[in-house]
């Protein structure tokens, strides 16, 4: 794929994540979140984020419904959607919910986004949505849903998601950080 972005025109690939791709995708997520977070929240939400509500989720990879993005063979993105119950947060997550959704009753999870700073605004995110969206469709799935950090909202307004009540999800040591529940709906 190739895609204009607002600052330059980079082609990539989408492939399924593999489980031998983690610790790329651990170090990905942590430059993907210190960089492009920062204006959003502060380096202490940040850091109290990283590994749980912040974090990959092997079972998404193991459900072969999570992609990586690549540029030659550097990964530069990251992205899924999850047909269990689990809205967000990697493996470390205290609250997590494997039971599986149903597609007639429940939206399917749109997860666990996550671009280079040196890559964002290119096209990249936006590709991984659609592919996410489009399979989750394919499965019979009416509705996605996300839990959106603020940088995040902003995509997702573009691509017609709604939802803009902010709520506080607490993380270790008495922080806490914002997010912001949104939905998108292809059948009412």
């Amino acid at each position: 794929m190739t895609s204009l972005g607002t600052r330059r025109v980079v082609a990539f690939s989408l492939r399924k994540a593999r489980l031998d791709d983690a610790p790329v995708l651990d170090r990905l997520i942590g430059e993907s979140v210190r960089g492009l977070s920062r204006g959003d929240y502060t380096d202490a939400k940040i850091e109290a984020a990283l590994g749980t509500a912040f974090g990959l989720d092997s079972e998404l990879i193991r459900d072969g419904t999570y992609f990586v993005a690549e540029v030659a063979t550097d990964i530069v993105a990251c992205g899924g959607w999850s047909r269990r119950k689990t809205l967000f947060g990697g493996d470390q997550q205290a609250r997590r919910e494997s039971g599986l959704l149903d597609p007639i009753r429940d939206s399917a999870r749109i997860r666990a986004f996550f671009v280079r700073p040196d890559r964002a605004r290119c096209g990249i995110g936006s590709a991984l949505i659609k592919r996410c969206e489009s399979e989750a469709l394919a499965c019979g799935f009416r509705s996605v849903e996300l839990m959106a950090t603020r940088p995040r909202h902003r995509l997702c307004r573009a691509f017609g998601y709604v939802g803009d009540e902010r709520i506080e999800y607490s993380l270790p040591a008495g922080i806490t950080i914002e997010f912001i529940p949104t939905r998108k709906n292809w059948c009412e």
